[in-house]
């Protein structure tokens, strides 16, 4: 079900200073910016992607799969639960489903495709 990691989704209360540590001192790679709210960094030896959001809460792992609902469906006839019902977001879909144990994933797909920047990596609407 689980195809890869898609992102480790970091909260910033400033992401201007978020991006100075991570991509100026630590050398990742900017990969896209939307509105001054969020950017996604890219990992050398990876396609991973290190997302800074400015906006309270904890960090999170996003997992890919191809179907968000499907997803939901299987986890939960595996014994999981789901946290929050699919939804859209830009590039497709995404929910949060939690094991048995009481850990929380966040799953996504890609089925409206990726984000689409400009040569400066701005996302375009």
């Amino acid at each position: 079900m689980f195809r890869k990691v898609d992102c480790l989704l970091l909260r910033v209360p400033d992401l201007d200073a978020a991006l100075r540590f991570y991509r100026d001192r630590l050398r990742m790679r900017m990969a896209w910016i939307r509105d001054g709210e969020s950017a996604g960094l890219r990992m050398s030896d990876s396609e991973t992607e290190l997302v800074l959001a400015q906006e309270p809460g904890a960090p999170e792992t996003d997992l890919l799969v191809d179907s968000a609902d499907a997803a939901c469906r299987e986890f939960v006839e595996a014994g999981g639960t789901v946290v929050s019902e699919p939804l859209d977001i830009p590039i497709g879909r995404y929910a949060r489903v939690k094991d048995p144990w009481g850990n929380e994933l966040a799953i996504l797909d890609m089925s409206k495709g990726p984000l689409k920047v400009d040569s400066a990596g701005k996302v375009l609407d």
